[in-house]
């Protein structure tokens, strides 16, 4: 089957002809119908994080924003069969830790990242195994489109467990989003639909515009002002009740954290790159003196999809508005290297493999 390998980290990503996975008894496995394109594929294409112990080796399939359908079925799987639509979190879990049986299984002790990390291949290819499949395959609605899932599979969910349940948002808050890419722009749209008030900020004209057309109500391109931080606190008068950091560098981080108002909560989802290696200064006096909180997010417990699906059944959410280009596999490499000068607007989502 054809997928896209990392040979080199930093080289563009080599599309060849690999083995079709053979299911472990715990495994299913899925044939690819949409993968999302993620900043966090950038990442561990450049080579990032080996600072936390989780730097992605040569030789990986990434991708890990699926949905597909099942081809093949281990021995002891119980509750899926081939012809099923599923859908597959980027956080698999063991679904026997305490985590997990709280419902918590994107905090799971033995997380293993799909597409990020040697033992778990990902899903730029024409098929890929899961682990624990009982446990971590959702089975997707029939209202539910395979690439409207691949956007929901990371950045979207990432985004509504950061805003719904990390910042507990509530409507009429006012939320500044740093960084709108295909993340910052879910979160824009959830806000939006949660009957919150979005500001938008950036550097990218078109991204800001796509904002807009989600719901910002406001719009900062951090290239025409001399403080983001500034202009939302002048917008909201006063200071935003929640800020995220949706890119995961210093400028954006104390930008959302300055961005508050008093009680104000800054929720960190991206992650840090190179340059930083996850080290950022922070005005820790003003978060003291005026009670800001600092969360991070990361993805979503899987007890949450049935909240989400029935969100987009009532048509409150739309995640099919975040998607950006439909790709094919052979266009990967050039819009994975596009990232580094934060080109892609929306999620770009291959649909051809």
């Amino acid at each position: 089957m054809r997928a896209a390998v990392i040979e080199e980290h930093g080289e563009p990503l080599a599309i060849e002809d690999v083995s079709y996975p053979e299911p472990q008894p715990d495994q299913v496995v899925v044939e690819t119908e949409a993968c999302g394109v993620c900043r966090s594929d950038w990442h561990a294409w450049q080579g990032d994080w080996s600072w936390i112990g989780a730097g992605v080796p040569e030789g990986q399939i990434l991708g890990h924003e699926p949905a597909g359908v099942v081809s093949e079925v281990g021995s002891d799987v119980e509750t899926l069969e081939v012809g099923d639509r599923v859908a597959v979190p980027f956080h698999l879990g063991d679904g026997s830790c305490p985590h997990c049986r709280e419902g918590r299984a994107n905090n799971c002790e033995t997380v293993i990242p799909l597409g990020l990390s040697e033992y778990s291949q990902g899903a730029f290819a024409e098929a890929f195994p899961v682990r624990e499949a009982d446990f971590n395959c959702v089975k997707l609605p029939e209202t539910v489109e395979y690439d409207e899932m691949a956007g929901l599979g990371c950045r979207f969910m990432t985004a509504y467990h950061a805003l719904a349940d990390r910042a507990d948002l509530r409507p009429g808050d006012w939320v500044a989003v740093h960084g709108c890419g295909g993340v910052g722009l879910s979160a824009i749209h959830i806000a939006n639909a949660l009957g919150a008030h979005p500001i938008a900020v950036d550097l990218v004209d078109d991204k800001l515009e796509r904002a807009a057309e989600l719901g910002a109500r406001e719009t900062i391109n951090v290239t025409e002002v001399d403080s983001a931080a500034r202009e939302v606190q002048a917008i909201t008068d006063g200071g935003a009740d929640v800020s995220i950091d949706a890119l995961g560098v210093a400028e954006t981080c104390t930008n959302s954290v300055n961005s508050l108002g008093t009680r104000g909560s800054h929720v960190q989802v991206g992650l840090t790159t190179g340059e930083e290696e996850g080290q950022i200064e922070l005005p820790v006096d003003v978060m003291t003196m005026q009670e800001i909180d600092f969360h991070g997010s990361f993805g979503m417990p899987l007890v949450r999809y049935e909240e989400l699906f029935k969100l987009i059944a009532q048509g409150t959410l739309e995640p099919s508005k975040i998607i950006g280009d439909r790709l094919s596999l052979d266009d990967l490499p050039e819009t994975l290297a596009s990232m580094d000068d934060y080109e892609t607007v929306g999620i770009p989502v291959v649909t051809e493999f």
